[in-house]
């Protein structure tokens, strides 16, 4: 989830407020690439999600703190390379992408229907950020009578603080696991995305 350019791209604006510095660190992009190709591998569905508002920004929520800057400086533009899903994870042709304005993915998106078309029960999130996409879609997806999964190994936020605090509420509505724990070698996954 997020794992797009104006984020985790060199080049990318947000990328620049600790979020590279922590993706790098993290090896996020590695181990996302790898829990994808595992999913594909077992045919567990992969299913991308990217925030980012049209041009003139229609639907940006000008009270959020969190999408502020997002406006003032022309940041994550649907249909440009800030919210394509960076190279080293792209889609294949039947992949969905779906596009988000909010935090969580299921506000106001057809994720719930594309989970429930492919038959999930489970979600595996990997992404960035922690502590707000990863965390509103764990909650979510909980009320939404998902079970969920964190692969932790494959998701990252701007520090190792907040990322750890993320970890902590999360576990409250998750299991914390990693990318080879969900899907290595041997674990047959049936329902999960």
């Amino acid at each position: 989830m997020d794992l797009i350019n104006e984020i985790v791209h060199p080049d990318g604006k947000y990328a620049q407020e600790g979020y590279l510095e922590q993706v790098e660190r993290r090896q996020v992009l590695e181990r996302a690439a790898e829990a994808i190709a595992l999913a594909r591998a077992g045919g567990v569905p992969v299913v991308y999600v990217v925030v980012g508002f049209s041009p003139g920004y229609p639907e940006w929520p000008a009270t959020s703190p969190v999408f502020r800057e997002a406006r003032e400086d022309g940041r994550i533009v649907l249909g440009t390379w800030a919210t394509e899903v960076h190279a080293s994870l792209a889609p294949v042709p039947g992949e969905p992408v779906v596009a988000k304005h909010r935090l969580s993915p299921f506000h106001g998106t057809e994720l719930d229907r594309v989970l429930r078309a492919r038959n999930v029960n489970t979600l595996l999130l990997t992404g960035v950020t922690t502590d707000l996409v990863v965390l509103s879609t764990a909650r979510e997806g909980h009320d939404r009578d998902y079970c969920v999964e964190v692969l932790e190994d494959a998701t990252a936020t701007a520090d190792d603080a907040l990322h750890a605090a993320a970890l902590t509420v999360l576990a409250r509505t998750a299991t914390i696991t990693t990318v080879r724990e969900a899907l290595g070698a041997g674990r047959e996954r049936e329902g999960a995305a």
